[in-house]
């Protein structure tokens, strides 16, 4: 499998840059989308308030441009007082389809990363509780920032081992990919149900229990075994 075009794509307002993630070994892997799936860690949906053994998986978007590939500075955004972390596992789709089997579904995977899914909590839930979309509290620039990718075909397709995040030092999310309630070719094939997948693709697998505010100053640190480390601090806006 190789990985999704690097050039810039022709849009009707001109040539917009392609955001590139560097890959462990060499190369770079272009976005095209990103997918993130809701409340998948047992522990994490019960502190949002939500039963995990009742909810079937869901599914929302980012721009490709809230992508920023590797360690290093996000600016805070505007219009929250609860910017939130969220450490996912991060699937990247090299091969496309639509309504993928299960059993074939981890064919059409390039490779893994860290990541981090920033959320402007407040806005999140208040457009949660008016029965509203999520983008304002999820759709922001530079909110996913991940580290580089690692092919799998030479890391394999990791199904456990501990996934951490840590503020300023602290540990603040720890857990196990063990842990998810939907494993990896379940939400391949699950997406591919009512998207069709496309190679440059990018998925956020769910955050474990633990997400918090960080501030202006704070350093993030995050970390899946076996993969390369993510390190980010947050700034602020100029």
């Amino acid at each position: 499998m190789t990985t999704a075009a690097t050039s810039p794509e022709i849009t009707a307002g001109g040539t917009a840059p392609t955001v590139v993630v560097p890959v462990e070994g060499g190369g770079g892997f272009a976005v095209r989308r990103v997918f993130c799936v809701g409340r998948n860690y047992a522990a994490h949906a019960r502190e949002m308030g939500r039963d995990p053994d009742r909810e079937p998986p869901f599914f929302f978007t980012k721009w490709a441009e809230s992508v920023v590939p590797g360690s290093g500075t996000i600016t805070y955004p505007p219009r929250t007082a609860n910017y939130h972390h969220e450490v996912e596992l991060v699937v990247a789709i090299a091969e496309g389809g639509a309504n993928i089997p299960q059993d074939r579904a981890l064919d059409h995977v390039f490779g893994y990363a860290v990541g981090l899914d920033m959320t402007r909590r407040d806005l999140q839930l208040a457009a949660r509780d008016l029965g509203r979309p999520w983008d304002e509290g999820k759709n922001v620039e530079q909110s996913c920032p991940m580290a580089a990718l690692v092919p799998a075909t030479r890391i394999g397709h990791p199904d456990r081992g501990r996934i951490v995040l840590t503020v300023d030092g602290a540990v603040r999310q720890e857990a196990d990919l063990a842990d998810l309630i939907w494993s990896v070719p379940e939400i391949v094939s699950i997406l591919s149900e009512s998207w069709t997948l496309q190679p440059g693709d990018l998925i956020f697998t769910g955050t474990p229990a633990g997400v918090g505010a960080v501030v202006p100053g704070a350093v993030m640190h995050a970390e899946i075994d076996g993969l390369p480390a993510l390190d980010v601090t947050v700034v602020k806006a100029d």
